[in-house]
């Protein structure tokens, strides 16, 4: 399985021949976007910042849509959606939280979450996370403070923070510190991608991954 982030919430999770994008940039954003070929599109809210279907076609291929709570099964990929809530741009509305599961790997994405807790049902039924995507930015998503929080007690193997803007020349951004440093790992290198098997998961515990955009 390889990851790779573009910037926002939008991911690239490629798994042998199929590509899976969550919650792809629309052109129509502010926000910096890409587009690919996609077998399968996952978006947690619907705003412009995280709904653009439109980028994911090429070619022939057009993605299925999984775009609110349910349980789905595309192209051997497993996906469940529970309903949450975002106060994205100052609105309430609804967020969905997906576990995918993929290779034997639990994929928890939070989407823009804002609560800072989740009730005990979604919990049993996220169920062992390997891998945590978490927004920390704030300003109507889970805090930095917050999400590390919220980390810790969803115990996942490895954590991938989210949706905490540009990173600046320096090579620093607010947000981000402050996760790190919530983590006690102030000093977290970044990488382009990540590749990751079931078996190297062993023995990790809530281990931070950085990756550019």
């Amino acid at each position: 399985m390889i990851i790779t982030y573009h910037g926002g919430e939008f991911f690239k999770i490629i798994s042998g021949d199929t590509t899976i994008a969550i919650n792809p940039v629309s052109k129509d954003s502010k926000i910096k976007t890409a587009h690919f070929g996609a077998d399968i599109a996952i978006i947690s809210l619907n705003d412009k910042d995280f709904n653009g279907i439109e980028q994911l076609s090429r070619g022939e291929k057009e993605p299925f849509v999984i775009s609110g709570p349910g349980e789905y099964e595309v192209k051997k990929v497993f996906v469940k959606g529970f309903q949450s809530v975002s106060e994205y741009k100052e609105q309430k509305r609804i967020n969905t939280i997906y576990s995918i599961m993929l290779e034997g790997i639990n994929l928890v994405f939070l989407g823009a979450l804002s609560l800072k807790k989740l009730n005990n049902d979604i919990k049993e039924a996220l169920g062992d996370i390997d891998i945590l995507f978490t927004p920390i930015g704030g300003g109507g998503v889970l805090t930095a403070s917050d999400a590390r929080a919220l980390s810790v007690e969803l115990e996942p193997k490895i954590i991938i923070p989210m949706h905490y803007g540009e990173i600046e020349n320096s090579g620093k951004n607010k947000a981000l510190e402050e996760f790190l440093k919530e983590d006690g790992a102030e000093n977290g290198k970044s990488i382009d991608k990540f590749t990751i098997k079931k078996k190297e998961l062993e023995g990790k515990e809530e281990e931070v991954v950085i990756l550019n955009s």
